[in-house]
């Protein structure tokens, strides 16, 4: 029989006794160090927005009023403005994702070899800059009328530039939106073994929009929420594409009333912020999975 050896108390390999405390300092440290780090940050954000609202809600001659708030939903153009931008962002959500996940899917599964060139081209609207980007989009614009004229094409130009609904800023805010929109949900799919959710479902005889929509969507909803999220923050901030081809959507908006009213458009950004929160309340909530109890 092998001996017994007891272990003594002063041995190194002895775990430490039930009762005896944890070693002090460092899991404070982290704790005073994240408690500094949120409220520096609640700081940066929370001082210029309540030095922005008391800018909107005090005056020397008036003292404190909400009256600006007040003014916001008769101001001419507000409404409009508002619901053409929030349209604009579901309709690029839809396509964008709808161009994507498809996309994305297809090279996991099928080609490997060219997820590094579905990057590059996903992430090509972060070098070209704003401004030439919609002085691309506006010299074609204008080239189309002399060279489209005879052609089934022309009709499609013009309605594509509708002021009611412009699908030309849509197709421009899909191509903003690529880089996050990828990112998103490359993250969701590296998470998920996609490969192995596929292969199972087909092997019990589900099609291929089966897959999609009830195996690798639900799956990818805070991926999916996350992409939707970006996507409408970008569409309710963009001006520059929208400015310089002539369409009033709410960030044009609000630079166009900031002229003749600065105390009005500063309530306005203050209201798209609270909106823009909220919405992301929404999208987060809906990206999260319920599960049962």
């Amino acid at each position: 029989m092998a001996a017994v050896t007891p272990i003594l108390p002063g041995d190194a390999g002895e775990a430490p006794a039930a009762g005896a405390p944890a070693r002090p300092g460092r899991p404070a440290r982290r704790r005073v160090w994240r408690g500094v780090v949120l409220i520096v940050a609640a700081a940066y954000f929370l001082v210029p927005m309540g030095a922005s609202f008391w800018f909107t809600v005090h005056s020397e001659q008036q003292g404190f009023s909400l009256s600006t708030y007040a003014e916001i939903l008769s101001a001419e153009g507000f409404a409009a403005s508002m619901l053409l931008s929030l349209a604009l962002a579901a309709a690029t959500i839809a396509v964008v994702l709808a161009l994507t996940l498809p996309a994305l899917l297809a090279v996991r599964l099928g080609a490997p070899r060219l997820r590094p060139v579905l990057e590059v081209v996903c992430t090509l609207p972060l070098v070209v800059p704003p401004i030439t980007f919609v002085t691309g989009i506006s010299t074609v614009l204008r080239w189309g009328p002399d060279y489209l004229a005879a052609t089934p094409f022309w009709a499609t130009l013009i309605a594509i530039q509708d002021e009611t609904f412009p699908v030309v800023l849509v197709m421009a805010y899909v191509v903003l939106a690529l880089p996050f929109v990828h990112r998103s949900l490359d993250a969701g799919l590296r998470a998920v073994d996609v490969r192995t959710l596929v292969e199972a479902a087909r092997n019990l005889g589900a099609s291929w929009p089966h897959v999609m929509f009830r195996v690798i969507i639900p799956n990818l909803r805070p991926a999916i929420a996350s992409a939707s999220f970006l996507t409408l923050a970008l569409v309710l901030g963009e001006y520059t594409v929208a400015a310089l081809l002539g369409y009033q959507t709410f960030p044009v908006w609000i630079v166009t009333v900031s002229g003749a009213n600065g105390r009005l458009s500063v309530a306005v950004s203050i209201l798209s912020l609270l909106i823009t929160w909220l919405l992301l309340l929404v999208l987060s909530g809906a990206g999260t999975k319920r599960k049962d109890a």
